[in-house]
């Protein structure tokens, strides 16, 4: 029998936590519950902002899922658990900014008919069958982010135009991809997530032509 990589087992983890946490919140705030609507406020103010700035939040968030022991019985090390713990604080904080003043769920699953992904996201913000150069240069540049806290604030201007747009995002597994960004190698495998959800449409051979060559414009920008 096959064991799936640890890496693959933290991140279903952080995935499915996130989609735990964000469900009964969603509901609440949606039906004008006043704990929820609070735990909200509590949590927009942590968006763009390291996990470690906003004690306020420690108790809110419940992160001990993340620090039972697996089946077999070995605990998470403590930098797979700090990677997993920013996953989650910058998952829920920008939810949050995401839902705030909507009516309609913000975090909605992803499903085979309609990719949920961050890529697919900021696709639905253009024009039919045309690309708006701003809009994925914000994307670019939140994939060439230099750290999670940098990652968070560019992530941040981009929730800020699909609030607006009222566009949903799945937010479970924006979650298990900000974990997965950290790993090494992260970055280059969720960049390549992002970029096959914004071309989910469109015919596969006009990948590397648009969003491909945006992160390479990026990389020789920053060298």
């Amino acid at each position: 029998m096959t064991t799936a990589p640890a890496s693959t087992t933290v991140r279903s983890r952080v995935t499915e936590l996130a989609a735990d946490l964000i469900k009964p919140w969603q509901n609440g705030y949606l039906a004008d519950r006043s704990n929820d609507v609070a735990a909200l406020a509590r949590l927009r103010r942590g968006a763009g902002h390291s996990a470690f700035e906003m004690p306020d939040l420690w108790l809110l968030v419940n992160t001990d899922p993340l620090h039972q022991q697996e089946e077999r019985g070995t605990a998470l090390s403590d930098l797979t658990l700090t990677r997993a713990e920013d996953a989650l604080y910058t998952t829920l904080t920008l939810w949050a900014l995401h839902q705030q003043s909507r009516r309609t769920r913000m975090h909605r699953l992803g499903t085979s008919e309609q990719s949920g992904g961050l890529g697919a996201a900021v696709r639905r913000l253009m024009p039919p069958g045309g690309i708006d150069e701003a809009v994925l240069k914000r994307l670019v540049r939140a994939g060439m982010a230099p750290d999670i806290v940098s990652l968070s604030q560019r992530l941040r201007d981009l929730v800020v135009l699909l609030r607006r747009a009222d566009i949903p995002l799945d937010y479970s597994l924006l979650a298990g991809q900000l974990y997965a960004w950290q790993l090494p190698g992260g970055r280059e495998a969720v960049r390549r997530e992002w970029g096959r959800s914004f071309h989910s449409r469109q015919p596969q051979e006009t990948v590397n032509s648009t969003i491909d060559a945006g992160f390479d414009s990026e990389d020789k920008d920053a060298s």
